[in-house]
């Protein structure tokens, strides 16, 4: 699900040339719907939450897949500018709160001591769309004149169908809980019912105790570091995701086809970055060094892009990928540690939401530079001040050590004390779009 959802969500990128030429968008024009779509995931993400607590999690996860394919769908016949910014928000408005709403599914199944891998296993999503959908789409975009429609067109109906089909296959098969699951015995659902439920009970004893609002938080200035840099973290990525596509078209005499290959190299690059760079922050212990270096890294790749040709300018966007796509989750271990039990939903939450609206201000700061300009090279540099201020900010903020917390009230909870089959380390992990959590965060 993950996989069509972040797809859906980016092939905009690869459609961009095509739809651009035949509804008469500007650069702007294109980055500004590119990024509305996010304006609209952030103001209906809570809602969405509540109607996933009353109607349950498999009921809301296929709504959501359903009516988000039928949304991308609906792209195959935009006509003009209004029409691409109406869809783009109902496709935020389709897709917010399918992220919640798969972690409450996770948590309705495993207990805390598995919950954090499968988490981890689900995000890798993110990374695998970014390496299929550019040949994919590729593909599909050379479907161009079938039957009197563009390239694109084909691209989003064909995505878009197939995410509807995805949803109702679903339904079909997900199970709502543990009670429903066929392929666990009566003594194992009882077992792991019981452990879940304690779990639950244990932190919903700590939420009554302790309240953290939100408008405290912001008077943390590490908090305030925390969302700017997770802010400067979304700008890069989301600038390269949905601008990658046309700069790499840059280097002339490439199909479609071609084009949407040579877009997945980065995000190979990118994909063993994160391997590697979540391997070795666990085995150092250090996260902020390297955060510090890969923002460097991506600043760098960007800076690079703007003075080479076309085809040097790949290598350095798979410097820049190797960069910024690791960021992410290498960030999310250093609030996970700054901030108290009882701060860190609140906290965490707050950072996510402010911080991907960087997902907004990319596209379009980018479509406002290339209109200005008639280059893209303006926006990569733009990514390296971006890149290397995130950077110099990352070394103000403190290591989260036990006396660096945001406090609450102490709590006494009851320990629980999971069976031996259950016990192990848990991982707690981002819940935006941006990354996988290390092993050991």
């Amino acid at each position: 699900m993950f996989v069509a959802n972040y797809m859906d969500r980016v092939n905009l990128g690869f459609a961009q040339d095509q739809l651009r030429a035949d509804v008469g968008l500007s650069a702007a024009a294109f980055g500004l719907g590119a990024g509305i779509f996010f304006i609209a995931y952030a103001i209906f993400e809570v809602p969405s939450n509540m109607m996933m607590e009353r109607f349950g999690a498999k009921i809301w996860l296929t709504r959501i897949m359903i009516t988000w394919g039928l949304v991308a769908t609906a792209m195959a016949f935009v006509s003009s500018a209004e029409m691409f910014y109406a869809l783009r928000f109902l496709l935020g408005v389709a897709e917010a709160g399918f992220f919640p709403a798969v972690i409450y599914y996770f948590s309705r199944w495993l207990p805390d001591s598995h919950r954090g891998r499968a988490t981890s296993i689900f995000l890798m999503g993110s990374g695998t769309a970014t390496v299929i959908v550019g040949p994919i789409s590729g593909a599909l975009l050379e479907m161009h004149g079938l039957w009197g429609h563009s390239g694109w067109q084909w691209m989003f109906f064909i995505e878009g169908v197939f995410s509807v089909v995805l949803g109702f296959v679903v339904y079909r098969f997900l199970d709502s809980g543990v009670e429903q699951a066929t392929w666990l015995t009566d003594d194992e659902k009882h077992g792991l019912v019981a452990v879940i439920d304690t779990e639950q009970e244990e932190r919903a004893g700590e939420r009554s105790t302790a309240q953290v609002s939100r408008w405290k938080l912001l008077a943390d200035p590490q908090m305030l570091l925390f969302l700017w840099i997770y802010f400067a973290i979304n700008v890069a990525l989301y600038a390269v995701t949905f601008w990658l596509p046309s700069i790499v078209d840059d280097i002339g005499g490439l199909s479609d086809f071609q084009v949407g290959l040579l877009t997945s190299v980065p995000w190979l690059c990118a994909i063993a970055a994160v391997y590697v760079s979540g391997r070795i922050s666990d085995r150092i212990g250090k996260r902020r060094p390297i955060l510090v270096t890969l923002l460097v890294i991506g600043g760098c790749g960007t800076l690079l892009a703007v003075f080479v040709s076309p085809w040097v300018g790949l290598g350095a966007l798979c410097i820049a990928a190797i960069g910024f796509k690791p960021a992410s989750p290498i960030f999310w271990t250093i609030p996970q540690s700054y901030l108290d039990a009882r701060a860190a939903a609140p906290g965490i939450a707050l950072i996510n939401s402010i911080g991907n609206l960087g997902g907004f201000v990319a596209p379009t700061a980018f479509g406002l530079i290339e209109d200005a300009t008639g280059s893209t090279k303006g926006g990569l540099a733009g990514l390296t001040v971006v890149g290397f201020l995130a950077a110099l900010s990352v070394l103000l903020v403190r290591g989260g050590g036990r006396n660096d917390r945001i406090r609450t009230r102490p709590v006494t909870a009851p320990v629980v004390t999971a069976p031996e089959t259950t016990r192990g380390t848990a991982l707690t992990v981002d819940s935006g779009t941006a990354g996988t959590a290390p092993a050991g965060a």
